[in-house]
């Protein structure tokens, strides 16, 4: 009787696990479109009890760059965080780099968070570039020389895994993701590109199909455990 329930109380959590990593999965084949996604892994660890455990990767390998003709887009190219600012003030970083200007003119985020410490673009001006280093300048007329309006930080941080992911694709640091420290003389940016996310659609979807084989099978041994446990119930009642 207590194999049986050493058995399916194992079986159990082993696929409790196992769904955790469906789910990560999913979430990442979810956001393959997101601009400077970073893909999440799932580190299975079988304990020497037998029961499954997990712990859940970052996988901050660059992705893809591509050039997208807008001059509010920017890539970064190598490591690195651009700082962002709510309405209400909180700071927090992307790679996603997706930006657009408010009524006012200050470059932000999609959903309005302020980008660096605020950069405004000058309305009439011919154009604006944003040099590799962050710096963002503007010119008047043709044959004008720069002006520079601001400039975007490059930002990275000790161990940046151990930041917490929020939502549109941001993130917030804590304790264990050591000081944000800011790059300077970086060559990192590049106007008029966005960074794609760094998910496999073939690979993400091959070690779906896999899993849910796996998940799958364990479900047959959980419900043969159980016909057997219920059987082994009744001879010992009858």
């Amino acid at each position: 009787m207590y194999n049986f329930q050493a058995i399916i109380s194992k079986g159990t959590n082993n696929a409790l696990v196992q769904f955790e990593r469906f789910g990560m999965l999913a979430h990442n084949l979810s956001n393959v479109d997101t601009n400077g996604y970073k893909r999440q892994t799932f580190e299975q660890i079988l304990k020497e009890d037998g029961y499954l455990t997990g712990a859940v990767r970052n996988d901050y390998k660059q992705g893809s760059i591509r050039v997208t003709e807008n001059p509010y887009d920017v890539a970064i190219d190598g490591p690195g965080y651009i700082p962002v600012t709510s309405p209400s003030g909180e700071v927090q970083y992307t790679r996603d780099g997706a930006f657009k200007t408010g009524k006012d003119g200050y470059l932000i985020t999609s959903d309005g968070w302020l980008v660096g410490d605020g950069i405004k673009i000058p309305a009439n001006c011919l154009k604006f570039e944003i040099k590799k280093n962050g710096d963002v300048v503007y010119y008047n007329f043709h044959g004008d020389e720069a002006k520079k309006i601001g400039h975007i930080p490059l930002i990275r941080f000790e161990n940046p895994d151990a930041m917490e992911r929020m939502d549109m694709n941001r993130l917030k640091p804590t304790e264990d993701s050591g000081q944000a420290y800011m790059v300077k003389d970086n060559d990192c940016f590049k106007q008029a590109c966005l960074e794609r996310a760094n998910v496999s659609v073939y690979q993400s979807a091959n070690e779906l199909l896999r899993l849910n084989a796996s998940m799958l099978a364990s479900m047959q041994i959980l419900k043969a455990a159980d016909q057997m446990y219920n059987k082994a119930i009744n001879i010992r009642e009858s």
